[in-house]
């Protein structure tokens, strides 16, 4: 992703954040366990999440004991997120982009980056976290993907021809198992600031309607940029694909990573 695209495209979810809040999938509760088994924290951890969103992972981490900061980049997301984190007094929502917030010094025991840390600047995003973190801290990327497991819904492959159709290119097809896909691992070894401790890998699926997908299709930034013709024109296949089925339903995989990492000694 060049630096011009991942700037606009970056911005498209406070476009839909109230549309966002309701169409994404909560992450598995079982992510959130490995990695309060994996780091440790102790009680009351101050925790710096970035791109925090409508408040998905802040949830989770919140009602676990952590005292969270969360950066969000756009208005009306984190409004969004101040509402669903009201209950939790210990959570502060500031409207900031990761890498020009002000930290005034403060040092968190976790970084926490769930499906943003792409988005960062990738010339400044490890030096950041390095500075905000306390010598001990750990800082977590959890990535997400759409994943293509053994036996995955046959409605991807009907589809692909309406996006090429649309004149979006197609990614080699078929397209590589869970296993097969790359984690952040040179990423994190190329910055010198940080080692991987843990990297774990999950596969979980969600049901979808014919309504309920285009939903979740029009949270993806790069759909949100397009006319709404070609919009349109995708919904419509989408409905013909899915309400053709006896059941009205699909399955869609995605694959989270978890990556967890400590600054380096050297």
């Amino acid at each position: 992703m060049t630096r011009r695209n991942r700037e606009g495209l970056k911005w498209t979810f406070d476009q839909r954040a109230e549309h966002y809040d309701k169409a994404r999938p909560p992450y598995p509760e079982r992510i959130f366990d490995d990695l309060f088994a994996l780091v440790n924290l102790r009680p009351n951890a101050t925790v710096l999440e970035i791109g925090c969103g409508p408040g998905r992972a802040s949830r989770v981490l919140a009602a676990r004991g952590c005292r969270l900061t969360c950066l969000e980049l756009g208005p009306r997301m984190a409004d969004v997120a101040r509402r669903n984190l009201a209950q939790f007094p210990r959570v502060e929502v500031i409207t900031s982009a990761f890498e020009s917030w002000d930290s005034r010094d403060k040092r968190f025991d976790m970084v926490f980056a769930a499906s943003s840390w792409h988005w960062l600047d990738p010339h400044t995003r490890f030096e950041k976290a390095a500075q905000v973190l306390d010598p001990r801290g750990v800082l977590v990327i959890l990535s997400g993907k759409h994943a293509f497991p053994e036996g995955f819904d046959p409605f991807f492959t009907e589809i692909g021809s309406c996006y090429e159709q649309l004149g979006e290119p197609r990614s080699a097809w078929p397209p590589p198992t869970p296993d097969q896909v790359a984690d952040n691992r040179a990423d994190i070894e190329r910055s010198g600031l940080f080692t991987l401790v843990a990297v774990k890998r999950y596969v979980w699926a969600v049901e979808y309607s014919a309504e309920s997908y285009i939903d979740e299709l029009n949270t993806h930034s790069s759909h949100i940029a397009w006319p709404q013709w070609k919009r349109d024109k995708l919904s419509a296949e989408v409905r013909r694909i899915i309400n053709r089925r006896p059941e009205g339903r699909i399955r869609k995989h995605y694959l989270s990573m978890l990556h967890v990492c400590r600054r380096s000694s050297s």
